[in-house]
């Protein structure tokens, strides 16, 4: 059975294993790089800071006891609109539902806010992502995305309405 466990500053390391295999595992799919999160950039009062971002919502997928799958529910600066980052799940579980339960998590957690929309950044070519999201209620959105750590290319950003509380 997969639990969802909410992560706060004080389980930076379990979020760093998560993120540096993530990071690793698909390079091309992040608007981070394994190379900004290692040597100098490897540091506990970062990974404390990023889990310690203000009202978020960190939450990862454990499988018999073993961290298989990570989200971030983010506030923005946008009135009623929530952001889902940081989604990623080891390819050996990926089509058990891990991705979906890790949706319903930041969705929850945006309604609860009384957000209305939700909303996410995806690389151009990830099209199995971009399939992924659309079965998940997301669409495009004219918003220009943030380039992409190559400098070639800009992130797709992708939103869905969320029902009220």
């Amino acid at each position: 059975m997969t639990e969802m466990w909410v992560l706060g500053p004080d389980n930076w390391s379990v979020w760093r294993a998560l993120r540096l295999a993530a990071l690793a595992e698909a390079p091309n799919a992040f608007g981070s790089t394994l190379a900004e999160w290692q040597g100098d950039g490897d540091r506990e009062e970062r990974w404390r800071a990023r889990l310690g971002i203000r009202d978020s919502h960190n939450v990862v997928a454990v499988l018999d006891g073993r961290p298989v799958g990570m989200v971030s529910g983010v506030p923005t600066q946008e009135s009623g609109t929530a952001e889902l980052i940081s989604m990623w799940v080891s390819p050996p579980v990926r089509g058990q539902g891990v991705a979906d339960r890790l949706i319903g998590e930041v969705e929850r957690w945006a309604i609860q806010r009384c957000a209305t929309r939700l909303r996410l950044s995806v690389m151009p070519d990830n099209p199995a992502a971009i399939a992924f999201y659309a079965r998940h209620g997301f669409a495009g959105t004219a918003m220009v995305g943030d380039l992409a750590p190559d400098g070639g290319r800009r992130e797709m950003v992708l939103a869905k309405p969320l029902p009220t509380a």
